[in-house]
């Protein structure tokens, strides 16, 4: 039978970051003076541990941002639908009133970008 390898999974998410750091510092603290953690010389749970409590208050305030920005967005959604099928509207009525001289929408605010296109004619693509 072959030797066993372990992997100590570190999560990469910071809500399950500062999870797993809750935990270890509950049982550092639980094990007080036995903890194995005492020796740890930079980085102490003494020093970071007590960071732990706003850290999470801040993920959680940022969570509750974040599904508040999503309705928000959803909310915008439903409005923009409209507003880009005037905006479409309008563009097409005003191209075909300024039909000789496109670039008038420039003066409505739309960017207007010409370009030239080639005909067979005219030396474009052609199959010869």
């Amino acid at each position: 039978m072959g030797k066993l390898n372990y992997r100590i999974m570190i999560p990469t998410s910071a809500s399950g970051l500062l999870k797993l750091a809750e935990d270890v510092y509950k049982k550092h603290q639980a094990d007080a003076d036995k903890s194995p953690l005492k020796a740890m010389q930079n980085n102490s749970w003494e020093t970071n541990g007590p960071k732990i409590a706003s850290a999470l208050e801040i993920q959680a305030q940022a969570e509750k941002l974040k599904r508040q920005a999503e309705d928000l967005y959803k909310q915008r959604d439903l409005l923009i639908d409209q507003i880009d099928d005037s905006v479409k509207g309008s563009r097409d009525i005003l191209m075909g009133i300024y039909r000789e001289n496109p670039k008038e929408l420039g003066n409505w605010g739309y960017e207007v970008n010409a370009s030239v296109s080639k005909s067979k004619k005219d030396g474009g693509d052609s199959a010869e």
